[in-house]
């Protein structure tokens, strides 16, 4: 409750410190949902989660405090001094984890259950993203720009050496989120579109990985054994993250580059077809794992209990929807 209330209050205020409040708020009250698993790692998870966003907070609270001093305005929208906005924006892409300051987000991923990560890579990320987007037009296209195409080849070659699925998961997340920032520079409303289709996207793919207790790419290789339906719902999923046509994935990924050709921009939309290319690597490999390495065969890899498949309403709501909602293209006035 506090968690959803937090995230709502900032994104529905128009003063800074409510804002700051509201993320205050959510991240107080996600801390023992992390901490929940009650191990080690999870302890672990909890502690860098708090030190990042409490960092984030604090330059948050002296981009706005410095920003109310020389225009003598807490208002979101006139967020008009540079160092502000420059400040501002590195504060909320550490709050949702984007690169330079990503190295967070796979840790705590990986020490807390995946219903959390689930949380975390969703759910969390709506509020600072909408702040951003308030703000958008008065920060330098250079720096979204430059924040965008970081995120986007961290996001891709951090993903190429990962087993966990969870980290893979984290470095999708970034990697997502660098087209999301890239866009902010030139169109607000696509990169809200673009974030909303990633969260549409992921939640199947954990829902699915929570029901199958899948966490390594070796479980990943024998889940057949379990439900055969899973298996191939998640190859497809990866693919349309990964942004392959037919699949939704393709949709936002398309438009942005359209929007950048218009724009002139043409050299900007190459060298971020080019890092796509990177992540496309691993989301491959992980299909590869499931498509080509799952015929009834005997396998080397341990094989899991054939207990019962919990079904879940959400997911099967959503595994069409996160697959095939890209045929609504022509619908989307430009």
């Amino acid at each position: 409750l506090t968690i959803t209330m937090g995230t709502i209050m900032a994104m529905s205020s128009s003063n800074w410190l409510m804002a700051w409040i509201g993320l205050e708020l959510n991240m107080l009250a996600i801390l023992p949902v992390i901490s929940k698993p009650k191990t080690m790692r999870a302890s672990e998870a909890t502690t860098k989660y708090f030190l990042t966003q409490t960092i984030a907070s604090a330059m948050m609270l002296l981009a706005s405090t410095t920003n109310a001093w020389q225009t003598g305005n807490w208002d979101i929208l006139e967020l008009k001094n540079k160092f502000s906005t420059t400040i501002m924006t590195l504060s909320l892409t550490m709050k949702m984890g984007a690169a330079p300051i990503h190295f967070w987000l796979p840790e705590v991923l990986q020490g807390t259950t995946l219903q959390t990560a689930l949380l975390i890579t969703t759910w969390q990320k709506l509020a600072p993203i909408t702040l951003m987007y308030m703000v958008s037009k008065n920060i330098q296209p250079i720096i979204l720009v430059s924040l965008g195409i970081l995120s986007m080849i961290i996001g891709g070659l951090g993903g190429v050496n990962q087993t966990q699925l969870r980290k893979t998961m984290a470095y999708s997340s970034i990697n997502n989120l660098g087209w999301t920032i890239m866009i902010m520079a030139f169109s607000p409303n696509m990169a809200i579109m673009n974030i909303f289709i990633y969260i549409i996207m992921t939640t199947p793919i954990f829902l699915m990985m929570t029901s199958t207790s899948m966490k390594t790419l070796q479980n990943m290789s024998t889940t057949w054994t379990t439900s055969m339906t899973t298996t191939f719902s998640i190859a497809l999923l990866m693919l349309s993250t990964s942004g392959l046509p037919p699949f939704t994935g393709f949709m936002p990924k398309m438009l942005i580059l359209n929007e950048l050709i218009t724009q002139k921009l043409t050299m900007l939309a190459t060298l971020a077809i080019m890092t796509s290319l990177i992540s496309l690597f691993f989301y491959l490999r992980i299909t590869y794992l499931i498509m080509m390495l799952t015929s009834p065969m005997t396998t080397p890899s341990l094989t899991k209990w054939r207990t019962q498949n919990q079904k879940s309403q959400l997911m099967t709501m959503m595994i069409p929807t996160a697959l095939f909602i890209a045929h609504l293209i022509p619908a989307i006035p430009s």
